[in-house]
């Protein structure tokens, strides 16, 4: 009865479906979270008779064979990569990104990681940073006696003073950019690290080479879409009720085996 354990992987595919749905409804308000999406491959098969082996003694072949399918494994789960709507908040240090492109941080092993939450904060100090207190790289520091900042779409960011006229400018924010960003690792907190699937960072300014640019005053939101979640999810629970009847089926055709006299 191999479609116990057939249906029983199904019924664990289903089973991940569901919980990449569940996370996708559970951060529909995360800043700059995109969707995930869980992707499956067929197990191997078994070859009870070979497509193409030889059936006669005068050479005729089998045309198709015999290959009995074992189930469904994860293959992988993946990010869909989309831009989500970016709504205006009008906070000073509030940035979006507009197109692609992270911004790079550092953790406090010195670790290099990735964002796209511009829900940016300053310490006590002046030093911009995360919402978790991870600086962005590179280093800005705001002067104490600064009346407001202003932040361009190229990432420079200029400090305005009650005693001069013109604004100074502190630095520029770069982002960074990916061969394969769906290769990249997330280590929760909005936070990316780079993997040798990723590739290598590419830092850039903001508006070349193929990267986004900022937008200050406004936070991208999630690109969760809840009505195709929803769907996909009663797709996923059928899915996993069908599994579950071949498990209830195949169980009959055992008890009525052992009733056989």
């Amino acid at each position: 009865m191999r479609a116990l354990k057939i249906a029983a992987t199904g019924m664990l595919a289903q089973q991940m479906r569901v919980e990449t749905i569940s996370n996708n409804l559970s951060n529909m308000s995360t800043t700059g979270y995109n969707a995930r999406r869980a992707e499956f491959a067929d197990l191997h098969y078994q070859q009870m008779a070979r497509a193409g082996a030889v059936n006669a003694a005068d050479g005729t072949v089998l045309p198709t064979g015999v290959q009995l399918g074992l189930g469904v494994r994860p293959a992988a789960i993946s990010v869909e990569l989309a831009q989500g709507g970016l709504s205006a908040t009008g906070g000073d240090l509030d940035v979006a990104i507009e197109g692609q492109g992270y911004l790079e941080v550092t953790l406090p092993s010195g670790q290099a990681a990735y964002t796209r939450d511009g829900a940016l904060k300053r310490t006590g100090d002046g030093l911009i940073v995360t919402s978790d207190g991870y600086p962005v790289a590179p280093e800005i520091v705001i002067p104490a006696d600064a009346r407001s900042i202003s932040i361009n779409g190229d990432g420079e960011v200029y400090a305005y003073f009650d005693n001069a006229a013109e604004a100074q400018l502190l630095g520029q924010f770069t982002l960074t950019s990916f061969t394969n960003a769906k290769g990249l690792e997330a280590l929760g907190s909005n936070l990316f690290a780079e993997t040798e699937a990723s590739g290598p960072p590419l830092v850039t300014t903001p508006g070349l080479d193929g990267v986004g640019t900022l937008r200050q005053g406004f936070l991208e939101d999630s690109s969760v879409d809840s009505v195709r979640e929803v769907t996909e999810l009663i797709e996923a629970q059928r899915a996993y009720e069908m599994n579950a009847k071949v498990i209830s089926a195949v169980d009959q055709m055992m008890g009525a085996t052992t009733q056989v006299r």
